[in-house]
């Protein structure tokens, strides 16, 4: 759980990130930044700042924020009401992604999962994406990523978005952020 103080904090510093990476957006949309601790309370190692621009029955649009070495931890999108699971095309705009996907272990892996939490991370086929380079999830893979030691802001378009359904590896956590009135 969040508090208000911490919102503010972390959507100052999504705030930061995304206009480091040259991108303008608007006063309102700064206000609407979602800050996804996933429940764990370790936000600043687990966890990822959304933007969303668009989400429509048929497309979305976002920007993803990430502080250096921050992880989104590993997921599927599945099947959602007969529609099969999000596709996703992730293009790194500033700083550096590492993405992993099923497939063969890369030998010698950038990334670190957070500590305690290791055995919840499964996929180790390392895509490695800089400023400009892209890479497209087909619906329903596992997958996660981390931000390189600068942090990160990535373009995520996709199909349409149900973030709620998300399948976490990770039991314990919880996709709706909740905040400390």
């Amino acid at each position: 759980m969040l508090t208000k103080e911490e919102l503010a904090k972390w959507r100052q510093q999504a705030v930061e990130l995304i206009e480091k990476a040259g991108l303008v957006i608007t006063e309102k949309e700064k206000s609407e930044i979602e800050i996804a601790d996933l429940g764990l309370g370790e936000f600043e190692q687990t966890g990822l700042a959304i933007l969303i621009y668009v989400n429509t029955a048929r497309s979305c649009a976002k920007e993803l924020a990430m502080l250096p070495r921050q992880t989104c931890p590993e997921h599927r999108h599945p099947s959602v009401g007969g529609n099969p699971g999000k596709e996703e095309t992730f293009r790194c705009r500033w700083g550096k992604v590492l993405l992993y996907i099923p497939g063969e272990k890369t030998a010698n892996p950038q990334a670190k999962p957070p500590a305690g939490r290791e055995d919840a991370y499964t996929v180790w086929n390392e895509v490695v994406l800089n400023p400009g380079d892209q890479y497209t999830l087909a619906p329903d893979t596992l997958h996660w990523f981390q931000a390189g030691d600068e942090g990160a802001v990535v373009s995520e378009f996709s199909t349409s978005s149900t973030d709620e359904n998300d399948i976490f590896t990770d039991q314990e956590i919880q996709r709706i952020t909740e905040i400390a009135e």
